[in-house]
């Protein structure tokens, strides 16, 4: 597939630091929207730039040269995106770390990128885990090259930390020539260390260029995807290419970023601030669906009945969408007017009134979810890229979305589909490489600048493109076949009796699966035929339960070749999470974890044969 031509910079704006000075000159609307101990506060576009430039001048004032690593281990917030930006401004470079990384995994990456500076925000109030800055300070000792750490908030304790109230008043005590520095940014410079989340192996600092982020922001602004009189809510980790992606477009459009205040507490923000745009993973949309499935089915009397009957025709018109077979009945435009038009009401009083549009990425979305969105009259498009592609490299737009495809390219940016299907990407949003990893670069990135994505696709006549499934993911059981285990487990949340999922059987005789099940929905399910019971065990051992589970998994089965069946399950014991590993911070299973965990499980589940 030829590339479309590479969208050109606007006079001026030739990097992320430049566009958001040209956004504080054009733009008079808020820059960003965040919850303070008064209420939401407003920031302009100038003061936005003001504390850049404060914190990227404190950076300077502290040693930090062109060419420095600058880690951020905090949860997303305004004070990261200044700070992020600052470190641009210093012609440093970033190292977004999750914020709910482990000490490990933190180590891990400040020694790998030789990070000269630590910005930690001190959440003392996670009852998860130890505050960031008690598990940074574990291992900073083993991080010999990081000489400082600034606190976001708090008091500084040790020799090596400074607030950043300290870092601006240092910035400011020195010479100003922040207009110079930004002015001498190559498009070559690198402008982020991003590290991949290490489902298998360590994980490999990515990194991309002020040219990548300065690409994305203009095929961005090109598709019109996002309007200048939007306004975004913004939970995402920053830590992840999706989240950075939605602030290259924020400097270069000036629409209005409201930041929520958690992952908790996003629902309410929604309804508090009334965006118009909604980026999320596809695990969130899931949730939501299920969520509604789930208080539709368990309701009461007629309304119950109603629901019931309405989501059993949704079932059919979903089964015969992703068929190709024809759709309409009356019962189902009755099913929609009686039920589905009211749960849109209901949805968009709850997200604030105003949204009119979702972005999903990070991982495929189940084309049931996506129908019931689209039923419910809200438009989603997913978009496809990864980490390496700096994000962002096929979208469906408003308006041209087909359900199921990850969209067209971005204009600039070329497709390939190799001779074992899996899909290539060239263009000026890939990579320059790992971090001092030639080897693991040349694996990837191939001679002709082709970068090999490692997923299995299609891209059809019109250049919508289809994800099959990871190209290391397929499942080879020992009689031969290959298997897509994500398509399994996508198809397996779709049930409201199933909150997650992981299959397994690669080199064994046949499928099986671990169910993480919806215990919420489970004990409706329960309540429903008069059953209450205490603990989760005795939730996932009752028999209306594991029926459900079964029933789930039969249906699922039903439109499959035997070989790629789910023979058993097992129900886990508690759901997966990022705490116990099983989870990256996007929310994908890491397998060599959850199997790891169920060793025992799973080795039972093939004690004998079940056909």
């Amino acid at each position: 597939m030829s590339a479309a031509v590479v969208p050109a910079a606007a006079p001026g704006e030739r990097n992320l630091v430049e566009m958001l000075l040209a956004r504080a000159k054009d733009r008079s609307g808020p820059a960003a929207r965040h919850k303070t101990a008064s209420g939401w506060s407003d920031v302009s576009w100038p003061e936005l730039v003001s504390r850049v430039r404060a914190v990227s001048n404190g950076l300077t004032a502290l040693g930090v040269k062109p060419g420095d690593r600058v880690a951020v281990f905090a949860a997303t917030s305004l004070t990261w995106l200044v700070t992020d930006l600052a470190i641009a401004a210093a012609r440093a470079v970033c190292v977004p770390i999750y914020a709910s990384n482990t000490p490990d995994e933190v180590r891990f990456i400040l020694q790998d990128s030789g990070a000269v500076v630590l910005f930690v925000d001190d959440d003392v109030a996670d009852a998860r885990q130890a505050g960031r800055l008690t598990r940074a300070r574990a291992k900073l000792r083993e991080a010999p090259d990081c000489r400082a750490v600034v606190l976001f908030s708090g008091t500084a304790t040790a020799p090596a930390e400074l607030t950043l109230e300290s870092l601006v008043a240092k910035g400011a005590e020195g010479r100003d020539d922040f207009d110079a520095r930004v002015a001498g940014i190559a498009p070559d410079d690198l402008c982020h260390l991003i590290y991949t989340s290490g489902t298998t192996g360590d994980p490999k600092g990515v990194m991309l260029t002020h040219g990548n982020w300065g690409f994305e922001a203009n095929a961005i602004r090109a598709l019109g995807v996002m309007k200048p009189e939007d306004a975004l809510m913004l939970f995402l980790p920053l830590a992840h290419s999706f989240a950075q992606v939605v602030k290259a477009s924020w400097v270069a459009l000036g629409f209005t970023l409201i930041i929520a205040e958690s992952v908790e507490k996003v629902v309410a923000n929604l309804a508090e601030t009334s965006p118009t745009i909604f980026p999320a993973v596809p695990r969130v949309f899931e949730k939501v669906y299920a969520s509604v499935q789930s208080n539709a089915l368990s309701a009461p009397g007629l309304k119950g009945a109603l629901g019931r009957w309405a989501f059993g025709l949704f079932d059919e018109y979903a089964a015969a969408r992703e068929a190709g077979r024809p759709t309409g009945s009356l019962g189902f435009s009755l099913a929609r007017a009686l039920v589905f038009d009211k749960v849109r009401s209901a949805l968009e009083q709850k997200l604030g009134g105003r949204l009119r549009l979702f972005v999903s990425g990070g991982a495929p979305l189940p084309r049931k979810v996506g129908y019931f969105f689209e039923l419910c009259g809200f438009s989603v498009c997913e978009g496809y890229g990864l980490t390496e592609t700096t994000a962002g490299s096929t979208i469906n737009v408003p308006g041209d979305i087909r359900i199921g495809t990850v969209g067209r390219a971005f204009p600039g940016v070329e497709l390939a589909i190799a001779k074992d299907g899996e899909i290539l990407v060239r263009g000026p949003n890939v990579m320059k490489g790992y971090f001092r990893n030639e080897a693991a670069t040349a694996e990837v990135l191939r001679s002709d600048g082709f970068f090999q994505t490692g997923d299995i696709g299609t891209v059809d006549a019109d250049g919508f493109v289809r994800i099959t499934d990871r190209k290391k993911d397929l499942i080879k059981t020992s009689g031969g076949k290959y298997c897509a285990p994500q398509n399994l487990e996508n198809a397996l949340k779709t049930f409201p009796i199933v909150s997650n999922s992981m299959v397994h059987g690669d080199r064994r005789p046949y499928l099986v699966v671990l169910i993480a099940v919806n215990e919420e929905h489970a004990r409706k399910l329960l309540a429903d035929v008069g059953v209450t019971v205490g603990t989760t065990t005795e939730v996932l051992k009752r028999p209306e339960v594991v029926g459900a589970v079964k029933a789930a998994i039969d249906a699922v089965n039903a439109d499959l070749p035997p070989y790629s069946t789910l023979k058993r399950f097992f129900n886990v014991p508690r759901d997966f999470s990022q705490e116990t590993g099983e989870l990256t911070p996007t929310l994908k299973v890491k397998r060599k974890v959850v199997t790891a965990s169920y060793q025992a499980e799973l080795a039972a589940l093939y004690a004998d044969a079940w056909e």
